[in-house]
């Protein structure tokens, strides 16, 4: 596959990066340590959250590094231990930011803004400059963004495609900016019959497999909370049953990797992977 080839060649673009001593870098975002390590700079990590990682960044695991507690759990006594000099979180950790900032200066990775790409080639741009690594950063953009303009092209004429999370048995919208900003594929429509709820700060929109019979989409990509947390993962096969006895029984179901969706998005490494199988996905010939 072609993608596949790009992915190797953005690691080898950017493996000679030389590390700047002058940080030892903690990380509760999994996309920012998939960009230190695309770009080369596992020297500089010092802490992780080992229990959430995804398996190709199993290597962060070892003794080498602290772990540093989980994403909404931080461990403020070993993270203080691994003496970091640069401390990366995101909202999840928000409840903790005046406590991680006592420990070392902080910078907020979580992507920003309505421009999916643009907030994301920010901060592979931010984490570059922290570290050094501006020109291997720029090398490996340039190779992400002509291979997503390729992507595209090949995807303009893509099967009707509805995302949705999957979580505890229960599925929600989820208007994914990677497969429709990034990639382009249309958001469909949604009937009068869906509606929206909001808790707290958050918006979610449930759907039935009525509902989902109701838009008809070709194809259902699934976003699996559940399993990247350690939850019961949803079933492929009795998912498309309900869906088919609700009425959409030419609606193929499509399982994404849970942990590279839910967990380490926004890295150079995860960006390029999530691309990949939306191209095998949407371009594969399906029943």
């Amino acid at each position: 596959m072609k993608f596949a080839i790009t992915t190797t060649a953005i690691l080898l673009a950017t493996a000679s990066a030389t590390a700047s001593a002058g940080q030892r870098i903690a990380t509760f975002d999994l996309g920012s340590l998939d960009t230190l390590d695309a770009l080369g700079l596992s020297e500089q990590v010092v802490g992780v959250p080992k229990a959430s990682l995804p398996n190709y960044l199993e290597q962060y695991a070892e003794e080498t590094y602290t772990n540093i507690g989980g994403l909404r759990s931080p461990d403020m006594e070993a993270l203080g231990e691994s003496e970091p000099t640069l401390i990366l979180y995101t909202g999840r950790q928000g409840d903790w930011e005046e406590e991680l900032g006592e420990i070392a200066p902080l910078l907020n990775t979580s992507l920003q803004g309505d421009d999916y790409l643009a907030a994301f080639d920010t901060n592979v741009r931010e984490l570059a400059s922290q570290t050094g690594a501006e020109a291997k950063a720029e090398e490996a953009l340039e190779i992400l963004h002509n291979e997503l303009e390729t992507q595209r092209e090949a995807l303009s004429n893509a099967p009707s495609t509805l995302v949705v999370t999957h979580n505890s048995g229960n599925l929600m919208l989820n208007q994914h900016p990677v497969v429709h900003d990034v990639l382009g594929v249309k958001a469909l429509e949604m009937p009068e019959s869906v509606t929206s709820e909001t808790r707290g700060e958050r918006t979610f929109t449930p759907l039935s497999a009525e509902a989902i019979a109701e838009i008809d989409p070709e194809i259902v990509l699934v976003i699996d909370r559940s399993a990247a947390i350690g939850g019961e993962p949803a079933d492929t096969d009795t998912l498309a049953q309900t869906l088919a006895e609700a009425g959409a029984e030419n609606t193929q179901v499509i399982m994404l990797t849970p942990a590279l969706w839910y967990l380490s998005g926004g890295g150079l490494q995860s960006l390029a992977l999530q691309v990949e199988e939306i191209s095998a996905a949407l371009s594969s010939p399906h029943n």
